[in-house]
């Protein structure tokens, strides 16, 4: 998982071959809040399995899909290929 720092966003590259992309996003948001990924609510209340299904069985590589929601004071957009967006919200 790389990072890249720009003003108010942090960019993350996730793997998509992952077996929990999910996590990798909660693992993300406790580095950023400097805390233990346990002491975060759970992920999958916010977004069920849908970054499973993102990165499961992806259509055409001239689909740009992403899924958009929000979790421990971020607003997060990950797309297809991966890339995250990590917005702090509160």
């Amino acid at each position: 998982m790389s990072d890249e720092r720009e003003t108010d966003v942090m960019r993350r590259t996730l793997d998509t071959d992952a077996e929990e992309p999910a996590a990798e996003v909660a693992v993300a948001v406790a580095d950023l809040e400097g805390t233990d990924v346990t002491a975060l609510s759970d992920m999958y209340s916010c977004v069920d399995n849908v970054l499973d299904h993102l990165f499961s069985n992806p259509p055409s590589p001239d689909a740009r899909m992403e899924v958009t929601f929000s979790y421990e004071g971020y607003r997060i957009t990950v797309e297809q290929d991966g890339t995250a967006r990590f917005l702090e919200t509160a």
